[in-house]
């Protein structure tokens, strides 16, 4: 065998490693890396304001990312595990058609829930404000309307389309 064909049965075993990327799995990608960045930047002082006052859960945490939205450990690891869904599921065509159009989903139903709900109560867990409810909105509205317009026509035999 030579090494032309053995690079060759190589990625034959392992196509990710020649698979070209489709429009919403690079897209995926990218909104999966941006959550992750986020809930690591809740951690960190100085991105996050009042960083003495981070509680694990509830309304009454005190910590701002970039001094605007309201964040808490459990609202930082939130945001790790969905950076972390989206790097998974951007490893297939349709997983990454999914991620952005059901997490834009969630995240509508995350901003009607912040609608509805007392801010001050218990019901406000995660916590949220109402700039992390117009936010929600936006990131919901635009995640599956990305998920809409790159999934469409990519079809099997088309690089990167792996279901």
């Amino acid at each position: 065998m030579t090494a032309g064909t053995a690079g060759a049965a190589g990625a034959a075993r392992h196509p990710r490693a020649t698979t070209v990327r489709t429009p919403v799995q690079k897209v995926a990608a990218a909104v999966g890396t941006v959550f992750l960045v986020v809930g690591v930047a809740g951690f960190v002082p100085g991105i996050t304001t009042h960083y003495g006052d981070l509680t694990f859960a509830g309304h009454d945490s005190g910590a701002k990312l970039l001094g605007i939205f309201m964040v808490s450990v459990l609202h930082n690891v939130v945001h790790l595990l969905f950076g972390i869904a989206g790097l998974a599921m951007a490893r297939t065509y349709a997983g990454a058609k999914n991620y952005l159009i059901v997490g834009g989903v969630i995240y509508l139903v995350l901003w009607l829930y912040g609608l509805i709900i007392d801010k001050t109560s218990n019901a406000n867990f995660v916590p949220i404000n109402t700039a992390d409810n117009w936010l929600h909105f936006v990131l919901g509205v635009g995640m599956i309307a990305l998920g809409i317009a790159l999934g469409r026509g990519a079809v099997a035999g088309d690089p990167g389309y792996r279901r």
